[in-house]
């Protein structure tokens, strides 16, 4: 156990290393760069994406508001990638698009991403969808925070307004800033996970949490569904999964040491919705999907700037299928499904990258909510590996300190898909015909 001694000096520790590192000739979305004065290797394993180190933690946890000055808090980014699977897949991904071997601009983002004064932050994400062709709103954390003392503990107090639930979470365990922290739409993906990684962009919630001593993390809220008019407006398609009944409880909490150059975490998850599935009320029933999960990772930087990482995570689902099962989409109303995820990567002076995942998949089986598959399973399973190499994460980019650049090489093969390893689709498809190799660059400003 750490002393309350211990605890005030971590808190001071930190606000020097802040400063120290502002003080620094590096310069994190560009728009948090510009605004802290920080490259974006000091809240970003490897220099870009999602995956923040314990100062990026910390800097999100706080609201997005800490800085050294005042900038435009604007932001874009381009992904764009080249998919080719296995064997072709039998009918023509998306319009425009063959079978196989693709090359696509998969999204433009822009960001609107600040602080504004000491209490307010926000991270808005609006995204042109480069193979559906559409615009539609992409991640919203936008959040109110203050310091407050607990007795002799220091913590940070938030609201977050957010439209998805963990998009708000700091560690990168949960679904929404899972790895693989780049993706294609072309390319196949399982059919079934569990439904607190499938709300984004069609629910909206509110969450307070408390940061205490930079160790405890304890969070509770909830969300609902907007109109489905609304949802459509922003290029959300109102009828996936469907529309909450009142209010999905949403809980977190998580417990965070920090070793010197060494960093862990361990929490744990729980959502709680019913759901009428597609938006379909006639049967006066709801399907009730409680999620509860425990989550860990592991950081490692070395003064040499390597970077080693792990995250966990397990996700047990029960299901009350009952207005499916209504409906004739399910054959019976009681189910479940568990997912289980493990990450870890390795970056060479935080600039080049080795990940690798490992992903199990499996549930009870059903004739009709699985009757696109021959077992009539849930069951997927996998691993993706990725090289990754991002150049100027130190802040040092010919063309400022806005650009950012990531170029990689990711291949995901599958064990079993659909629930089978082979013939899943009663087609003659296989699992290993879904392995997918992509090259992939990511480009910031």
């Amino acid at each position: 156990m750490f002393s309350k001694r211990s605890s005030r000096l971590g808190c001071v520790s930190l606000a020097v290393a802040f400063v120290s590192l502002a003080a620094s000739a590096a310069r994190a979305v560009p728009s948090f760069a510009v605004q802290t004065g920080l490259a974006c290797q000091s809240c970003h394993v490897g220099g870009l994406g999602p995956q923040l180190t314990p100062f990026g933690r910390e800097f999100k946890l706080h609201g997005y508001t800490a800085r050294v000055k005042y900038n435009l808090p604007l932001a874009v980014f381009a992904q764009a990638s080249y998919n080719s699977t296995a064997k072709g897949q039998s009918d023509k991904v998306a319009p425009g698009f063959g079978a196989n071997d693709n090359f696509a601009l998969d999204q433009v983002s822009l960001f609107v991403a600040g602080g504004v004064g000491q209490h307010l932050g926000a991270f808005i994400q609006t995204t042109y969808d480069g193979v559906a062709k559409a615009f539609h709103w992409d991640n919203l954390d936008v959040r109110a925070v203050t310091t407050a003392s607990l007795g002799r503990s220091k913590a940070v107090l938030g609201l977050s307004l957010n439209n998805n639930p963990t998009v708000q979470d700091a560690f990168n365990t949960l679904p929404a800033w899972g790895f693989p922290y780049i993706y294609s739409t072309l390319a196949p993906t399982p059919a079934t996970a569990p439904l607190i990684g499938g709300l984004a962009q069609t629910t909206i919630g509110l969450t307070g949490y408390a940061w205490i001593d930079s160790k405890v993390y304890l969070e509770f809220g909830g969300y609902r569904s907007p109109s489905s008019g609304f949802l459509t407006h922003l290029g959300s398609d109102p009828t996936s999964p469907g529309n909450i009944d009142g209010i999905a409880p949403y809980g977190r909490v998580a417990y965070q040491w920090n070793f010197g150059e060494r960093n862990l975490e361990l929490g744990a998850f729980v959502l709680d919705a019913r759901l009428f599935p597609g938006r379909d009320h006639t049967t006066g029933l709801t399907d009730h999907y409680n999620d509860v999960g425990l989550d860990a990772s592991y950081q490692f930087s070395a003064a040499n700037h390597d970077v080693v990482t792990v995250n966990g995570r397990y996700t047990h689902e029960s299901q009350r299928l009952n207005a499916s099962t209504a409906l004739g989409l399910s054959s019976a109303p009681g189910h479940t499904l568990d997912d289980i995820r493990v990450d870890a990567s390795y970056y060479w002076r935080n600039k080049v990258g080795f990940s690798a995942q490992v992903f199990d998949t499996w549930g009870s089986p059903d004739d009709l909510l699985y009757q696109g598959n021959r077992r009539r399973r849930p069951d997927s399973s996998g691993l993706i590996l990725q090289v990754d190499e991002t150049p100027f994460g130190d802040g040092k980019s010919p063309f400022g300190p806005r650009f950012n650049l990531r170029v990689g090489i990711q291949y995901a093969t599958y064990f079993t898909f659909d629930g089978a390893h082979s013939n899943f689709d009663t087609l003659g498809r296989n699992a290993s015909d879904n392995n997918t190799f992509r090259v992939f660059t990511w480009v910031y400003f």
